[in-house]
């Protein structure tokens, strides 16, 4: 683990983050957010984080001892944990009945796995810290994607998961809340195209098309995503928990008709 350079006693007042997928798009961004608004950071992830000043922890989400062991670790080099965003996340898409049980386990178990256990390790220390826990589920959360059940699978886990932990941890002081993004322009979408789409441009014009915006739509930002996790983290959020809560461009909201 590595630690950030220059602490003193006026930094063990700030409080502390916890992203899990930090060296990636919304989970980067989430950091980079933070880290403007004051807050100490820490990286659980496969991959060191680009940001300077945040300590990483590398670790696999999909193993629950490295879960907990993520968790101490960051507990003691900062003293204390005050919000969890749980931004690790792989994508998978093709037939249901094409998909084999390395496919099922991978999606399952960092999308939906990861999520529980990094949660799990956290909640005595943000019962402490009265913090919260910020969940990224998806538009595939709360509705059905064609060709994705495995990742739907995994993220409405996510989502119903984030209500039975907010009403567990209410009376404890701790809120626990569900980003739903929908397509966002960041290294995951563009894995897909590569992966799914053969001409990568003709994949994006696809996924645009369902959108209502029509001629002028477009995907939605890791920075926009991340804006909405730092207001649900704020004490002015304090009303919000149980939530999933969508930043998709309406494309969760119904089907849409042109007129």
């Amino acid at each position: 683990m590595s630690t950030p350079s220059g602490q003193n006693s006026t930094d063990d007042a700030k409080p502390v983050l916890l992203v899990t997928g930090g060296a990636g798009g919304i989970g980067d961004a989430t950091l980079q957010r933070f880290i403007a608004g004051g807050w100490r950071t820490a990286n659980v992830d496969l991959h060191h984080s680009p940001r300077s000043g945040v300590v990483n922890v590398i670790s696999d989400v999909r193993r629950v001892a490295q879960c907990r062991a993520a968790v101490q670790q960051i507990v003691e080099s900062f003293g204390r944990i005050d919000a969890v965003v749980n931004a690790a996340g792989v994508w998978c898409e093709g037939d249901t009945a094409a998909t084999t049980e390395e496919e099922f386990d991978r999606v399952i178990d960092v999308n939906l796995k990861g999520t529980y256990f990094i949660s799990a390790a956290a909640i005595p220390h943000l019962q402490r810290s009265r913090g919260c826990i910020i969940n990224l589920s998806s538009d595939a959360g709360i509705q059905g994607n064609s060709g994705a059940a495995a990742y739907c699978a995994s993220k409405g886990g996510v989502s119903l998961f984030t209500k039975a932990l907010a009403l567990e941890l209410a009376p404890r002081g701790v809120r626990v809340n569900a980003v739903c993004p929908g397509d966002v322009d960041s290294p995951m979408l563009r894995g897909q195209a590569r992966n799914y789409g053969g001409n990568e441009q003709e994949y994006y014009d696809r996924l645009l098309a369902g959108y209502p915006q029509r001629e002028h739509a477009r995907f939605v930002t890791p920075l926009e995503v991340a804006e909405l996790i730092w207001f649900l983290a704020q004490p002015t959020a304090t009303a919000i928990t149980g939530a999933n809560i969508s930043i998709d461009f309406g494309l969760s909201a119904g089907i849409f008709h042109a007129q």
